[in-house]
């Protein structure tokens, strides 16, 4: 789904799955749940995103509420995104999504998609065959 002029969804879930579009939407949420970031900062823990998807999901949660971005008057200018209340609301979601996909048994390395750095706190790689 995306953002048009269209109603939104009256499901819970559909609402939630419009406004954290993709993968990318849930991983900013769960380094913001972090603390306030930078653009950069968080450009670096999700490697692999493109500057242009980023920047676009900090524009949707922004304009739904879920970020605040605050601009520091400094040469360079020093850009901070934080959570809002509403978007710390989600921990919980996140918190639940972690604890069930930890159950899910392992599948073969040759098939599975790379973690991001931030997934792997605690985590160790398999061994290589």
């Amino acid at each position: 789904m995306t953002f048009s002029g269209a109603p939104w969804p009256e499901c819970g879930i559909a609402r939630f799955l419009t406004l954290l579009d993709g993968p990318w939407a849930t991983l900013i949420v769960r380094e913001l749940l972090t603390g306030p970031a930078r653009f950069t900062e968080l450009r670096d823990a999700l490697t692999g995103i493109s500057a242009h998807t980023l920047t676009n999901r900090l524009r949707r949660f922004e304009t739904y509420g879920l970020v605040t971005r605050t601009v520091h008057a400094e040469i360079p200018p020093r850009v901070v995104y934080e959570l809002t209340a509403s978007g710390e609301a989600l921990r919980p979601v996140l918190d639940a999504m972690n604890t069930w996909a930890a159950t899910v048994p392992l599948i073969d390395t040759e098939s599975s998609v790379p973690l991001p750095a931030s997934c792997m706190d605690g985590v160790t790689e398999p061994a290589s065959a």
